[in-house]
């Protein structure tokens, strides 16, 4: 039986099919929508269209931007001989948001993955290449992939990819979480945490 009539039923089927929203959070939302002032939900929906009309991806590093370049890679502070590969844009935000990172990156928009019939000319390794062959000397590219099967599988993957070209290829140590009991954590963590120690 339909509790709600079909407009309400289409607004919570169309937002339970977004990514991390159940029903009862597509619920949620749909009474919140139709509680807003219309001009807002105008608002809203405006931007939607306008961000799906007019976001791409950047000509050098693949992240989302509204321009043909996106403002790290236009940014001449930026260390341009160093490039920081990662798996999606929401990684690229994770880093630039402890502000530490100066360098550029590179979106590969996935990871290697044979089970799921993802293979390197799947993800943006090709143009990660050309980027390498054609751009100023690069020195240095960090492979920033997940701690996962994929990342390591797709990590590996680019580092022999590269290191032929002489260019220096480094991966992000990743380890025990700050307030990680040792016990409870995976072998592959530990060893990780073990060959990424620094000196002290």
């Amino acid at each position: 039986m339909d509790l709600y009539s079909g407009y309400i039923n289409k607004l919570i089927d169309e937002l339970s099919g977004l990514p991390g929203i159940g029903s009862k959070s597509a619920q949620r939302l749909a009474f919140h929508l139709i509680s807003m002032p219309e001009a807002k939900v105008r608002r809203l929906a405006d931007a939607m269209v306008q961000a799906k009309q007019n976001v791409r991806y950047c000509r050098e590093c693949f992240t989302l931007t509204d321009d043909e370049i996106c403002p790290i890679c236009k940014n001449d502070r930026r260390d341009h001989t160093t490039i920081m590969v990662v798996e999606n844009t929401r990684d690229l935000a994770a880093y630039e948001k402890t502000g530490k990172y100066t360098g550029v990156y590179h979106v590969l928009h996935g990871a290697i993955s044979p089970m799921l019939g993802i293979g390197p000319h799947d993800i943006r390794l090709k143009e990660l290449m050309e980027r390498l062959s054609a751009g100023p000397q690069i020195r240095e590219v960090i492979i920033a992939t997940n701690s996962s099967l994929e990342g390591e599988t797709t990590a590996m993957y680019i580092s022999k990819l590269i290191k032929p070209a002489g260019v220096r290829v480094t991966r992000i140590a990743s380890g025990v979480p700050v307030g990680g009991d040792l016990e409870y954590i995976d072998e592959v963590t530990l060893l990780r945490a073990l060959e990424g120690r620094v000196e002290m």
